[in-house]
């Protein structure tokens, strides 16, 4: 994993928060960036990667979103984006994390598995098409 930084976006990467999110309303943008909500893995001045944090009941940690570019993949970094990430949330007293694919990613899925989350549930047909998504809890 060769020199990746990785951190909390700030106000001058609103764009390209935007273009890595196109499925944040951009009047959530500001505030996210604010609560440090979204983060950013970079190599060599580019951004390559990219992870929003939800809370569900205002209080849950939950993955939004995360996502690595193609090329990148398979190098330890989306990982590396984890761990952040749980370190982040250990030191605010969470005690566990939790995120989700659709039933039908299974290298996403196969993911989540490889770095310690658990399946703990299924909402059916919650996704355009009819599709559902399975969630996974980590413990922190």
């Amino acid at each position: 994993m060769d020199q990746v930084r990785i951190r909390f976006a700030t106000a001058a990467d609103e764009s390209t928060c935007r273009r890595m999110d196109p499925y944040l309303p951009d009047a959530a943008l500001a505030p996210k960036i604010a609560a440090q909500e979204l983060i950013l893995a970079e190599l060599a001045e580019e951004t390559i990667g990219y992870l929003r944090l939800e809370y569900i009941w205002g209080k849950i940690p939950y993955i939004g979103l995360i996502w690595l570019k193609p090329a990148h993949r398979g190098r330890g970094i989306g990982t590396a984006v984890l761990r952040f990430l749980e370190n982040y949330l250990r030191e605010r007293g969470c005690r566990f994390l939790l995120s989700s694919s659709q039933v039908n990613e299974p290298e996403p899925q196969a993911w989540h598995r490889a770095v310690g989350f658990r399946e703990c549930g299924i909402i059916a047909g919650i996704n355009d098409g009819g599709i559902g998504e399975v969630f996974f809890r980590k413990e922190l």
